[in-house]
C-alpha cells in the first residue's frame, strides 16, 4: 500500500482551501486522495477508483478548485469547470461539498438537475457559474437548447462513471464530450471500479494518456463493515428479524434497502407504529419531495430512512452506522456501494442481510462477487427453517466403465450451502463467478407463520 501523505497542507494546496479543510475538521487525507489529488494537480488526465466511502470527492474538488484559483481563465464567460454526477441525491452532495469549499474564495457555482425548473436553470447559467455541478441528462437538455456554451471549459470530472454508463447515458456524455474543447481541457473520471468494459471505451474517447489509480477493488472486503447474514423463511420472519436488529443494535442513524417503492411506505408506517422515526424514500417521488426527505434525515429529525436503490450511491450521511439490506439486491456490485453508506472514511458500521427464499440466486451472486464464502448466523428464538438451496447435481445416466461414483446432491464437502454453518465470513481465493444454482422455496408445510402475499417489484 502507497504511504498517505501526512496532510493536506503537503500537497502545497491554496492557504484558502486549507482553511476551509480545518473548518470542515478534515486534515488527513484518505489513499485515493493521498493517490489522486497530486496526479490531478499536474494537470494530466487521470482514471480512477476506489471502494465506496473512500474520498473520492474530495480527490476530484481539491485540484479543481486550487485550478480555478491559481490559474487564469480561458474563457471569460464560458464554465470553467463541469461536474458530472449519475443521479441527483449524488450531485446534490458534491454541490454542498463545494459549496463549502469554496465560500471564502469569488468561484460561482451552479447546480443543474433533471426535474427541476428548466428556465430557472437558464436564469443561473446566464449568471456565467464558474462550476456547473449536473446530472449529465438535463446538461445535454440545456446544450440542445444552446443555453450554454462548452467551448472554454477547462475541466470535465465524471464522478461514478460506471454507474453513469449503466444508467444509459452514454449518448449524452458522448454529446458533452464533443461539446467541450478536447485539446485544453484536462478530464478527471473517478469509477468504483475500472474492471468496466464501458468505462473503459468511454476513457478512450475522452481522456488523453490518462494516468491510471486503483485503489483496492470494487470487491475488496470493507474492514470498517462488520457484515451480517441471517436466513429467513418468509416476509413475516424477515420483519420480526429486522424489528429485533433495530431494536436491539446502537445506531445514531439507520438505513433500510428493499426491492420496491411499496415496501417502503409499508415498513416505514410498520417501524412508526412501533415508535421508531422513520421515512421513506423511493423514485416514484418528485425531486421536493426527495430532497425534503433527505435534508431531513442529514438533519437527524428522524432516525431510519427506508428506501429502494436510489440512496444507495454517493450519499455521505455520517451519522448512519447501521445497514439492513431487507431484501438482497439485484446487481452484486450494489451491495457494495448499499452498505458502503455505512463505515465511511474509517468509521464503523453494521451491515445486516436478510436472506430468503427469493433472495438466494441474488445472494449467490454477490458471494462470488466477493469471492468470499458467507455463513450464517442467527438470533435465538428468531431462528429459521429455511437453510438455503443446495445446487442441483445431475448424475450421468450410464456412468463410464470404472468411473468413480459421482458424490450425491447432499455431500457436505466442498459445496455449496449444505456445508454452512453459523459463524463469520472466511474469504477464500479469487475463483469463477460461475453459474447460478437453481432457485427453490425451501419451504416446509408446517412452517409454524404463513408467508404474507407480497406485490411484484416496481423500479425504483
Amino acid at each position: 500500500m502507497t504511504q498517505q501523505t501526512e496532510q493536506f497542507k503537503d500537497f502545497g494546496l491554496d492557504t484558502r482551501l486549507l482553511k476551509a479543510l480545518d473548518h470542515l475538521g478534515i486534515d488527513t487525507p484518505t489513499e485515493i486522495q493521498s493517490r489522486a489529488i497530486p496526479a490531478a494537480l499536474t494537470g494530466h488526465d487521470l482514471i480512477a477508483s476506489s471502494k465506496t466511502g473512500s474520498g473520492k470527492t474530495l480527490a476530484f474538488l481539491l485540484p479543481a478548485i486550487h485550478r480555478l484559483i491559481k490559474t487564469r481563465a480561458l474563457s471569460k464567460r464560458d464554465p470553467r469547470a463541469l461536474i458530472l454526477a449519475p443521479t441527483r441525491e449524488l450531485a446534490k452532495q458534491v454541490y454542498v461539498q463545494l459549496r463549502a469549499l469554496t465560500s471564502g474564495t469569488s468561484i460561482n457555482i451552479t447546480l443543474v438537475l433533471g426535474g427541476e425548473n428548466f428556465n430557472d436553470q437558464l436564469k443561473a447559467l446566464r449568471r456565467e457559474p464558474h462550476v456547473i455541478v449536473a446530472t449529465p441528462g438535463r446538461l445535454a437538455n440545456h446544450l440542445d437548447e444552446r443555453s450554454l456554451n462548452l467551448n472554454g471549459l477547462e475541466l470535465l470530472i465524471m464522478d461514478e462513471a460506471d454507474r453513469m454508463l449503466d444508467l444509459g447515458f452514454a449518448k449524452e456524455l458522448n454529446q458533452i464530450n464533443e461539446a467541450a474543447d478536447h485539446r485544453r481541457r484536462q478530464t478527471l473520471m473517478f469509477s468504483a471500479t475500472l474492471d468496466h468494459a464501458e468505462v473503459d471505451a468511454m476513457a478512450e474517447k475522452l481522456l488523453k494518456s490518462p494516468k491510471r489509480i486503483a485503489v483496492g477493488a470494487a470487491n475488496a472486503e470493507h474492514l470498517d463493515i462488520e457484515q451480517r447474514f441471517y436466513l429467513c423463511d418468509h416476509l413475516d420472519h424477515k420483519q420480526a428479524l429486522l424489528h429485533h436488529i433495530l431494536a436491539s443494535e446502537s445506531y445514531p442513524q439507520a438505513i433500510v434497502f428493499t426491492a420496491t417503492r411499496a415496501d417502503t411506505d409499508r415498513l416505514a408506517a410498520l417501524l412508526q407504529e412501533q415508535g421508531l422515526a422513520t421515512t421513506a424514500l423511493s423514485g416514484k417521488m418528485s425531486q421536493a419531495e426527495r430532497n425534503r426527505i433527505m435534508d431531513s434525515f442529514s438533519r437527524g429529525q428522524q432516525q431510519i430512512l427506508i428506501t429502494t436503490d436510489v440512496a444507495s450511491r454517493g450519499l455521505d450521511l455520517l451519522q448512519v452506522s447501521l445497514v439492513v439490506n431487507f431484501d438482497m439486491p439485484k446487481q452484486a456490485e450494489e451491495y457494495v456501494h448499499r452498505i458502503g453508506r455505512t463505515g465511511r472514511a474509517g468509521a464503523k458500521g453494521v451491515a445486516v442481510s436478510l436472506v430468503g427464499p427469493k433472495d438466494w440466486d441474488a445472494f449467490q451472486r454477490v458471494e462470488r462477487f466477493l469471492q468470499q464464502e458467507i455463513a450464517f448466523m442467527t438470533i435465538a428464538g428468531l431462528e429459521g427453517k429455511f437453510k438455503g438451496v443446495k445446487p442441483v447435481v445431475k448424475k450421468p445416466a450410464h456412468p463410464p466403465k470404472g468411473a468413480p461414483a459421482a458424490r450425491h446432491a447432499g455431500h457436505k464437502g466442498k459445496g455449496g450451502p449444505a456445508a454452512r454453518k453459523p459463524g463469520k465470513a472466511v474469504v477464500k481465493a479469487p475463483q469463477d463467478r460461475g453459474d447460478r444454482f437453481q432457485p427453490g422455496t425451501g419451504l416446509g408445510s408446517d412452517d409454524g407463520m404463513a408467508p404474507m402475499k407480497r406485490k411484484k417489484p416496481t423500479d425504483s
